[in-house]
């Protein structure tokens, strides 16, 4: 499923360390962090009515990924809503709008991996575009299984919500190659991690929503917020290991994340998912989607 560009976004404004200036002429230099080495971190946001949703565990996890790499300076929560507050209002924009914040640990003295050579502070980034979710939520996706593993966090520690996506991307060609939407990423035990890019749950014979632990993918905002709708609504739930056999042959099968909310998915593997009942998206599903979308519309911190 390849995204759509949006006419409104042609003439974006885009901030860096403060400054606004038009997409096309947006820069960041050559000897920035994230240019030199991947060595950035990174949140996706999204703009409901005027209010982010979740914003403060965002940023929260924004600065402990920036915490763990040792960025120097920091900026504060408050000085990155108001720079999102002003990035927003350059665009005139209030509703149906993803944010990506990055914060670089900034531009080095010369090329080099060594984070002393870094010596003016951090570079924070705000590109607010016009983009509803990604995903066709009527249709549902399908996700083919890529050979490329999820680190460990012996390995690279996935509560590092870092820049270098070499990992998502690789795993993502795999499922171009396989004519899929997306790609199923296991862990080095053969246990299902994530996707390339979202989540994964799925309802089993019982009715239980059952989701992967985060030992080998980030700890997702939407997915804790599926995990909460679950415990406030006393719909059975669970996180542990789970083989990919099992989500073959689960009732139900969806992804989670800010970009896309909540997706059914359709087939894993050319295998279909609930072929039983042939809808998509399942009942359990498409309850969760409804609970995701009332939280939405009355959650979030307002910024406009």
């Amino acid at each position: 499923m390849l995204q759509q560009f949006d006419e409104r976004n042609r003439d974006l404004v885009v901030n860096i360390n403060g400054r606004l200036v038009h997409r096309d002429q947006a820069g960041v230099s050559p000897f920035d962090s994230a240019v030199q080495g991947g060595d950035a971190v990174w949140e996706g946001l999204r703009l409901y009515g005027g209010r982010i949703f979740r914003l403060r565990q965002h940023l929260d996890r924004l600065r402990g990924s920036a915490l763990v790499l040792a960025f120097a300076q920091i900026p504060s929560h408050q000085r990155i809503t108001e720079e999102i507050r002003r990035t927003l209002k350059a665009n005139q924009m209030s509703n149906g709008v993803h944010i990506r914040l990055t914060l670089t640990r900034g531009v080095k003295i010369t090329s080099g991996m060594d984070p002393r050579l870094n010596q003016s502070g951090p570079t924070l980034i705000v590109l607010a575009e016009h983009k509803p979710p990604v995903y066709d939520q009527r249709a549902g996706i399908t996700l083919a299984t890529s050979s490329i593993r999820r680190f460990p966090p012996d390995c690279l520690d996935p509560k590092i919500h870092h820049c270098n996506l070499i990992q998502s991307i690789l795993a993502k060609i795999e499922a171009n190659n396989a004519g899929a939407d997306d790609a199923v990423m296991l862990d080095r035990n053969g246990f299902v991690a994530e996707t390339n890019a979202t989540h994964l749950f799925m309802v089993d014979a019982a009715g239980t929503v059952t989701t992967p632990r985060t030992a080998a993918c980030p700890e997702g905002i939407t997915r804790e917020a599926v995990l909460e709708l679950c415990r406030t609504h006393g719909i059975p739930h669970a996180e542990r290991d789970v083989s990919l056999a099992e989500f073959y042959r689960a009732g139900e099968v969806f992804c989670t994340g800010t970009m896309g909310e909540l997706v059914a998915v359709r087939a894993i593997d050319g295998r279909p998912i609930g072929q039983q009942s042939g809808q998509v998206p399942g009942p359990i599903t498409h309850r969760l989607t409804e609970l995701f979308q009332e939280l939405t519309r009355n959650e979030g911190e307002a910024v406009i």
